[in-house]
């Protein structure tokens, strides 16, 4: 309820601008002299609003045309300011319902084919409406020109993802490090790292501008269109189907992680000896450990007695019930299936890990007493391993019942339909808004899409994965920038998809060569550092969020001093 009265004043403030927009037409309509002024048209700017710092190929200012035939419009710097924060915080609306809706159905249906195939293209939904509606308005020249306010978007969303919000996270997270920074897990890189593969398109439709052709650029953007609808594609059937994989290996890492936790303790009570100096079980030692074990003297370790055991043993970063350990324990040791296990059933059961141990380590086995090898190679496949299908440990979980199942389903849909409707209406508004404000300001409309659209489409998102990053743990911290590296993905593969089809079947000429490798330059290089590394010291947060005002000097060097526009 505190957010309500927000809405009722931005909604009060937009019925006074239409109103005051439909009263100065009216007037400017009526009159035929200029003796009486309509206080928006004839109004005269101070001079420190009309900026014309950067160069414009805009035409002379005209008269603005309103969106639908009744929404407001102005040609002035503060009245097309106010349209684009009005026009933004609707679109952040949309981003929000889109957002709790899919959370809510994916509550209720649990994950699959919603997971996979539809929550990743709702969540670029605001951004790929944005791109759609820039070229579609007007002719083929009107749409040459605002077809810069959707590059603007998909390339200002890329980078704002990769410098400000996760330099941020960094900076928030101070995770694992004794020094500020946070460490992710391995699944982490293998998201950056198809991130990195998502950028192929782009290359694909740069290659007549690299060769200097000109015939075969229609048809370079004709390939790319293909290939990113084919990687779209891919990308979300990778998502349906990866969580089963995952399911069907993960108890059997837990399994290894009980071995390892074991045997280091076991370890460490004989004292680092566990093999023999040439590199067989110390058999002495093994049972020097069964007698310490078996507290009550009966030759049989019973569960509890196994149970008190798993209590003193750290199983690293996996949170392992300790029921769960005791089974794994006894369906490996117990083979006469007595539920206790005894001395010979004891030393078997440790000589057939300790044989395990080895047998994942490469290279040699006998290397002699050096226990401490085996177990730490052992442990560091076991983790890697666990890394990669740590994703699906909350997918293993059995989706419940939500309570007023039918109810959450209806509200789920309400809001899906909401955040979707509000996006179609105000996409094509804000659009011609931000060239309105172009216009006005003589500040070319891809720098303007470029920093304020993001905000609006991805503000809400923004401030989740700070507030998760914030939470220093591992975990929290490898979500969040796996959620970050999927959000480029997909503006990576379905937004391109839009923008290029709009290109193509539009007929508009590929001119956006310094915007191209803005991407390219800032995905690869954060997707390079997130692919091959694991921790992210405070000084990696700090070139990340030099890359941000960097990609804005790029692009207006390359257009604007050297031509490439």
């Amino acid at each position: 309820m505190s957010r309500t009265p927000l809405h009722l004043v931005f909604l009060l403030c937009f019925l006074i601008l239409c109103v005051q927009s439909h009263s100065s037409r009216f007037a400017s309509i009526s009159s035929s002299s200029d003796l009486v002024s309509d206080g928006v048209n004839d109004l005269q700017e101070p001079s420190y609003l009309r900026l014309n710092t950067l160069p414009s190929n805009s035409a002379p200012e005209e008269a603005c045309e309103q969106s639908y035939g009744f929404l407001p419009c102005t040609t002035s710097v503060l009245g097309n300011m106010f349209l684009i924060i009005v026009y933004g915080y609707l679109m952040f609306l949309a981003a929000k319902y889109l957002s709790a809706g899919s959370e809510l159905l994916l509550e209720i249906l649990g994950p699959g084919i919603v997971g996979g195939l539809f929550l990743p293209a709702l969540g670029a939904l605001p951004d790929a409406m944005l791109i759609l509606v820039s070229g579609l308005a007007g002719s083929a020249e009107v749409a040459q020109s605002q077809v810069s306010v959707g590059m603007g978007l998909l390339a200002g969303s890329t980078v704002m993802l990769l410098t400000l919000i996760w330099g941020t996270c960094v900076i928030v997270g101070k995770c694992d490090l004794e020094e500020s920074g946070v460490s992710t897990d391995i699944w982490t890189s293998y998201a950056a790292r198809i991130m990195v593969i998502s950028v192929f398109p782009f290359l694909i439709v740069q290659l007549p501008q690299m060769l200097n052709s000109t015939s075969g650029r229609h048809l370079a953007v004709l390939i790319a269109l293909i290939i990113s609808i084919s990687m779209f594609i891919i990308y979300c059937l990778y998502q349906v189907f990866q969580p089963w994989i995952q399911r069907r290996k993960l108890a059997f890492v837990k399994h290894k992680h009980v071995i390892f936790g074991l045997l280091r303790h076991l370890k460490q009570q004989a004292l680092g000896r566990l093999l023999t100096e040439n590199g067989e079980p110390d058999k002495e030692i093994i049972d020097k450990l069964f007698s310490r074990i078996d507290e009550n003297k009966d030759g049989r370790l019973s569960a509890s007695e196994l149970r008190a055991l798993i209590v003193g043993i750290q199983f690293e970063e996996l949170d392992l019930d300790h029921e769960d350990a005791v089974e794994k324990i006894l369906n490996d040791f117990d083979t006469s299936r007595d539920s206790h296990v005894d001395a010979t059933e004891f030393g078997n059961g440790i000589i057939k890990w300790l044989s395990q141990v080895q047998g994942s380590r490469t290279g040699r086995a006998d290397d002699g007493p050096h226990t401490m090898k085996f177990l730490h190679n052992f442990h560091q496949e076991t983790k890697r391993e666990h890394d990669l299908l740590d994703v699906g440990e909350q997918s293993d979980e059995v989706v419940e019942d939500v309570e007023g199942g039918k109810g959450v389903l209806i509200k789920a849909i309400l809001f899906l339909l909401l955040g979707t409707a509000i996006a179609a209406a105000f996409a094509d508004p804000l659009v011609d808004v931000v060239h309105n404000f172009s216009n006005a300001t003589n500040i070319p409309a891809f720098f303007i899409s470029f920093i304020a659209l993001p905000l609006a489409t991805n503000s809400s998102e923004a401030v989740s994965a700070i507030i998760f990053a914030s939470r220093d743990k591992r975990k929290t911290a490898s979500l969040t920038f796996s959620e970050l590296y999927g959000a480029v993905t997909m503006n990576n593969v379905l937004c391109l998809s839009v923008f290029l089809a709009l290109v193509y079947m539009r007929g508009l000429v590929w001119n956006f060569s310094s915007e191209v490798l803005v991407i390219l330059v800032v995905t690869v290089i954060m997707g390079l550092l997130g692919s091959f590394r694991t921790a992210f010291p405070l000084w990696t947060a700090l070139v990340a969020l030099l890359l941000y005002p960097l990609s804005l000097v790029l692009v207006y060097v390359l257009d604007y001093v050297f031509g490439w526009s």
